[in-house]
């Protein structure tokens, strides 16, 4: 009876360390859905990080095209001022360049601080650059120290070994 009991509890150790090899491979799928959210999560703030450079390179762009407008539009208020005849005219020429010479100041302003922001927002996309690429190097690695272990899982829990009524049926001899 001592030998039956040895089996017994052989064969227990064996199911179990089956039953615990087929739970590993059951949640290896999650696994792998949370590793891809993970990376997919590095991916989205790199492409939000470029998507909020493109923006202010345009926003520099649109400010940089309106610069010159300002800027001839300041001097044309300029040269007619030697041409009027009364002070009237004086004034209301002297009121448009003070105004020209403002939205140049805004201009001038809006694109200083556009390039402000452009060094910030190439600093944030390098830095999520970065996380994606470490992020990207622990999942590889994570995937493939898990690799052995999901193989060995499966070996163990798809091995051909004797079930239970097979064990008892030998130990007491029948077949």
């Amino acid at each position: 009876m001592n030998a039956d009991l040895e089996r017994l509890i052989a064969l227990q150790k064996l199911d179990s360390t089956a039953d615990a090899a087929r739970k590993q491979l059951a949640s290896e799928p999650e696994h792998e859905r949370v590793l891809e959210a993970r990376l997919e999560a590095a991916r989205q703030e790199v492409a939000a990080a470029k998507d909020r450079v493109a923006v202010n390179k345009s926003a520099r762009a649109r400010s940089r095209k309106m610069w010159p407008c300002s800027r001839a539009a300041s001097r044309s208020s300029a040269s007619r001022a030697m041409a009027v005849k009364t002070n009237q005219e004086f004034h209301a020429i002297q009121h448009e360049i003070a105004f020209a010479q403002t939205e140049i100041k805004k201009l001038e302003d809006t694109m200083l601080e556009r390039m402000i922001e452009a060094d910030d927002l190439t600093a944030a996309l390098k830095s999520a650059e970065t996380q994606l690429a470490a992020e990207t190097k622990a999942i590889d690695a994570e995937r493939k120290a898990a690799a052995p272990r999901t193989s060995r899982c499966r070996r163990r829990s798809s091995g051909s070994r004797p079930s239970a009524r097979h064990w008892s049926a030998a130990s007491t001899g029948r077949c």
